[in-house]
C-alpha cells in the first residue's frame, strides 16, 4: 500500500476516526485505526465495539491496501509533522514507512482483516437536522447526563420524535434537561437511547454549519448519523427511559426574571469560595423584586444582591451552583426566567416558546 496525503486534510481525518478508539480493551486490534486503500477511496476506520467511525479520507492511492495502526502512535505523529505532503506505505510484512520532508518514521503494523469492522446496519428510519442545531441541541442537555453507569439508562439521551418534532431528554436524578426542536417534515414516531459517550463525540466531529445537514438512520440496535463523507454509528442503550412528562409542571408560587450573564457572573464568584469537596450550596433569598444570593462555607462568606422581576410570593431556596451554571451557560437569551414551586421543589428554568425546560432540584438548607 502506497498512499499521499496534505497533511491538514490527513490529520483532519485521524482527529475523526480518533474519537472511537477503545482506550481500555483486551483487544489490542481495537487500539487501532483501520486504513482501508483497497478499493477506489481512503477510509479511516475505528471501532470500541459500543461506537465506530468511518470517515473518507482526502489523499492519492498510488498503490491499493489496508493496514491496521496503533492509533495513539499514529495520531501523535501526524500532529507532529510539518504541513506538507506526507506520504504512507506498507511493505508485505505490513511495516509501515511515514514519510513527510525530512521525518521519515517505521512503525509496525497488522493486518486488516484482522480489524473490527463497523457492522452493516439496517436502516428502519430516518430523520434529518442541521449539524449546527444538533450540536447545540446535544450540548444544551449532554450535561445533565450521569457520569457512572449505576443506572445505564442515565448515561445516555432520549431522542423522541413525535409529531414532526425531535426531543432530546438528560437526567441524571438531580436535574433533567429537556430540548425541543421542529424537524420542518413528517417523521416516523420514535423513542431510543442514544448513549452520552457517542453524542459528546458527534458534536467535537460535527462543524456545526447552518445549512450543512446531518442524516440520522434508526435500526432496532442502533443508531447512525452520516455527515460529511463521515459514518458515526452507535449501539442504543436497552431499557424504557422514564416518562418525564410526569415531572413537568406549570404550577408556580414565584416567578423571576433576572440578566443571564448577571446571575452566571454572580455564581461564579460565590463559588470561589467552594472546595469540590465541600458541596455547599448557594442561597438565593428573594423579594421586592431583588434576589440576594449569599453563600457560607470554611473559606469565607460572601452576599450580593441582584435586581430582577418577580412574580408572586418570596422564597428562600438553595442549589447545587454547578447544577445552575450549567443550564445557565448553554441558554442563549439574554433574560432568562425562574419558575419556583417552594423551597423544597424543583426549579424550572424555560423559555416561553418551550425550546428548553431545565428542572434543578434544590439543595435542603438550615432556615
Amino acid at each position: 500500500m502506497k498512499l499521499t496525503f496534505e497533511h491538514q486534510e490527513l490529520l483532519k481525518s485521524v482527529n475523526i476516526a480518533m474519537k472511537a478508539v477503545s482506550s481500555k480493551t483486551t483487544m489490542p486490534i481495537l487500539e487501532c485505526i483501520l486504513i482501508d486503500a483497497s478499493a477506489d477511496q481512503i477510509r479511516f476506520i475505528s471501532n470500541d465495539m459500543e461506537l465506530g467511525i468511518e470517515t473518507i479520507a482526502e489523499g492519492t492511492i498510488i498503490e491499493r491496501g489496508m493496514v491496521a495502526l496503533h492509533a495513539k502512535t499514529f495520531s501523535e505523529i501526524i500532529r507532529r509533522l510539518p504541513a506538507s505532503t506526507v506520504t504512507i506505505e506498507t511493505n508485505e510484512n505490513y511495516l509501515t514507512r511515514i514519510t513527510c520532508e525530512k521525518a521519515k518514521f517505521d512503525i509496525p503494523g497488522q493486518a486488516g482483516d484482522t480489524f473490527a469492522y463497523l457492522p452493516i446496519v439496517e436502516r428502519n428510519a430516518s430523520v434529518s437536522i442541521t449539524q449546527f442545531t444538533l450540536r447545540q441541541m446535544i450540548n444544551q442537555t449532554i450535561f445533565s447526563t450521569a457520569a457512572n453507569e449505576t443506572n445505564k439508562i442515565m448515561t445516555g439521551e432520549l431522542f423522541e420524535m413525535n409529531s414532526g418534532n425531535l426531543r432530546i431528554v438528560a437526567l441524571d436524578g438531580h436535574r433533567i434537561a429537556i430540548r425541543m426542536q421542529e424537524l420542518g417534515a413528517d417523521v416516523e414516531n420514535r423513542r431510543v437511547i442514544i448513549p452520552g459517550k457517542t453524542l459528546q463525540e458527534l458534536s467535537r466531529i460535527i462543524d456545526g454549519g447552518l445549512e450543512d445537514p446531518v442524516t440520522i438512520y434508526f435500526s432496532d440496535n442502533h443508531v447512525i448519523f452520516e455527515f460529511d463523507q463521515t459514518m458515526v454509528l452507535s449501539r442504543l442503550i436497552d431499557g424504557e427511559y422514564f416518562s418525564v412528562d410526569q415531572m413537568l409542571s406549570n404550577d408556580y408560587e414565584t416567578k423571576v426574571s433576572i440578566q443571564k450573564q448577571e446571575l452566571i457572573n454572580c455564581i461564579n464568584r460565590a463559588s470561589l469560595l467552594v472546595r469540590e469537596s465541600d458541596k455547599m450550596p448557594v442561597i438565593l433569598n428573594i423579594g421586592e423584586n431583588t434576589m440576594q444570593l449569599s453563600i457560607n462555607t470554611a473559606i469565607g462568606s460572601m452576599d450580593e444582591a441582584m435586581d430582577i422581576e418577580m412574580e408572586g410570593k418570596d422564597i428562600r431556596i438553595g442549589f447545587n451552583p454547578k447544577f445552575l451554571l450549567d443550564a445557565l451557560r448553554v441558554i442563549d437569551d439574554e433574560v432568562v426566567t425562574m419558575y419556583f414551586i417552594g423551597p423544597v421543589a424543583p426549579c424550572y428554568i424555560r423559555d416561553e416558546e418551550g425550546k428548553y425546560n431545565y428542572i434543578v432540584l434544590p439543595v435542603n438548607i438550615a432556615r
